[in-house]
């Protein structure tokens, strides 16, 4: 008889599995996201933005989409990812009512497929002047560790350097240190439902 010894998981595997256990075992999310949420629409340079990107949440995440209503309300360009399968890519799309989203695959929210392509309706990564960022794991000097796609690494590379990103998340998904690559992206804030952490942005440390 062949004994086979499994592998173990590496001590990124392993902290991105215990981030999403605590995410999910998360209770009250919909009251804590609320005030998460609003702690980012608090912000001054959510005060000084026109074009921001919201994330609309999926599983686990910090939920956004009933805070998406009032954004829509202030005066803002609000803007929203969606993912382009073939390419594994985000694209941009400009949000003006929650009419615009429809439930797509793994039940999570996204514009309406005829919707995508109206020139009025693309937006660009450099026009952002601000952008949320969901997360897996975050630690204090803003490092973020994400599904291990590099969907949003790959978007962010293209935002302005003067356009702040500021993640949002709850107290359970921050570590003490998050191994990160070279072509992983700081955060400038992490907010949490108790903390504001100031990271180091795009010149980690």
């Amino acid at each position: 008889m062949t004994t086979t010894l499994e592998t173990p998981p590496s001590p990124k595997a392993a902290l991105r599995e215990q981030a999403r256990k605590n995410r999910v075992a998360q209770k009250n999310k919909d009251e804590i996201s609320k005030g998460i949420v609003a702690k980012f629409m608090a912000l001054p340079e959510y005060a000084a933005a026109t074009t921001v990107l919201f994330y609309v949440d999926a599983g686990s995440e910090v939920r956004t989409r009933h805070s998406l209503p009032e954004a829509l309300a202030g005066g803002k360009r609000i803007v929203v990812p969606y993912c382009i399968v073939e390419t594994n890519e985000l694209e941009l799309f400009l949000l003006e009512d929650m009419s615009e989203l429809v439930e797509g695959a793994y039940k999570i929210l996204e514009p309406k497929a005829e919707l995508r392509t109206l020139p009025n309706k693309i937006v660009r990564p450099e026009d952002l002047d601000l952008v949320m960022v969901p997360g897996t794991a975050f630690d204090p000097k803003g490092g973020r560790m994400g599904q291990g796609k590099g969907y949003y690494d790959r978007l962010l590379a293209r935002v302005r350097p003067d356009a702040p990103l500021v993640a949002i998340a709850f107290d359970c998904q921050i570590f003490d240190e998050i191994p990160v690559s070279a072509h992983d992206v700081f955060m400038d804030k992490v907010l949490t439902e108790s903390r504001e952490l100031a990271g180091v942005g795009r010149k980690p440390a």
